[in-house]
């Protein structure tokens, strides 16, 4: 993690030329909420003008992130136009797409997301406003940057419609779920998202953080925000289980899925757990037919940030030696305050090729851009 006033400069390839960077976490922000429903159909304005948009997490008042941090942001993040931290493109270039070289960025639109939001209909209007919002605002005026479909992940049917409608557009790279949701996402009422990722050939990316109405620990709310910061970790080895256990991948063999901010060291001690049980409860479950630790090798990828520091550093290198080379896809997450400088986010050091494909060959290769 590291908190940056100023560009740094990059480490360089053997080559000389300083390395490319595909960074696939960056968060846009709409800068108000008029400014976001210029997307909406007129009967969804009056809507929201109105009543406002009822959310699962009823109870809560406000972002679970602290005063001292708004929104979880940098505090050099805020354009000195007045604009939100993620809400100004030229802002965005010249702190990070451009010192950082930056050749492919990809978009994470996590707050607002329409997922969260009980209202059905309002829910499916703002995924596809806000999908609008990513083009028209974004990725139509940098070549660089791809969107995010976002879904009204807890209507599946509708989800999927939103999916087919974006099929094929290059402006987008992949579906975004959030990883608190009302049930656990291998669950058979989510499985019409997967069947139009497949489809569609986008992978899913599964963003650490949500409301999808229960507390973010089995037993509670918790008492801090690092607690809340701590989790996201814990729901997306929920996730994963949910994926691997249910059979998603048995049931979707071409689908591919990426989990973002939810670190990654815990997943070989997972894996470990889920094969021992198997192996003692595999009648319980037919449909999954393979060790689970294999069906996550050939179906999961997973984002560096925030990424663990051991103190040996020699610990994390075996971890990702274990994951591979090629499911490891580097992040910044910008503009949060967490964000991971590119140039100094390794605890450990690489080979010239495993750098390479770290910062950008892996990236690539998933959203099939070669």
């Amino acid at each position: 993690m590291n908190e940056i006033a100023a560009p740094r400069t990059l480490p360089r390839a053997d080559t000389g030329s300083r390395m490319a960077i595909a960074d696939c976490d960056i968060h846009p922000t709409p800068n108000s909420l008029a400014h976001m429903q210029r997307y909406l159909e007129p009967r969804w304005r009056r809507h929201l003008d109105t009543f406002g948009a009822l959310r699962r997490h009823g109870c809560l008042g406000g972002s679970a992130y602290p005063k001292g941090s708004p929104g979880a942001n940098r505090r050099d993040a805020a354009p000195p136009n007045g604009a939100k931290p993620g809400g100004d493109l030229d802002f965005m270039r010249a702190q990070h797409l451009d010192p950082n070289n930056v050749q492919l960025g990809i978009l994470n639109m996590i707050s607002p997301h329409p997922g969260g939001v009980q209202n059905p209909g309002l829910s499916a209007a703002l995924s596809a406003g806000l999908n609008d919002w990513q083009v028209a605002e974004w990725t139509l005026h940098d070549k660089r940057l791809r969107a995010s479909v976002l879904v009204p992940y807890e209507q599946p049917v509708a989800a999927a419609a939103e999916i087919d409608r974006r099929a094929g557009d290059a402006n987008f790279a992949q579906i975004l779920l959030l990883s608190r949701t009302a049930e656990p996402l291998g669950q058979r009422r989510y499985w019409p998202i997967y069947e139009a990722a497949v489809r569609a050939a986008l992978p899913v990316a599964v963003h650490a953080f949500g409301y999808g109405g229960a507390p973010l620990t089995s037993s509670g709310w918790p008492s801090f925000y690092i607690e809340e910061m701590i989790g996201h970790a814990s729901c997306c080895q929920s996730v994963l289980t949910s994926f691997i256990i249910e059979g998603v991948f048995e049931q979707f063999p071409a689908l591919r899925v990426m989990l973002v901010e939810s670190g990654f060291a815990w997943v070989p001690s997972l894996a470990w757990r889920l094969d021992k049980n198997w192996m003692r409860l595999r009648e319980e479950n037919p449909c999954l037919k393979r060790l689970p630790s294999e069906v996550l090798h050939e179906h999961v990828w997973f984002t560096t940030q925030p990424m663990e520091e051991p103190e040996e550093s020699a610990h994390l290198l075996d971890v990702m030696e274990w994951i591979g080379w090629d499911r490891l896809l580097f992040a910044t997450d910008y503009p949060h305050w967490d964000y991971d400088d590119p140039a100094r986010c390794l605890p450990v050091p690489l080979s010239a090729t495993q750098k390479a494909a770290l910062f950008y060959g892996n990236a690539r290769s998933f959203f099939r851009m070669d």
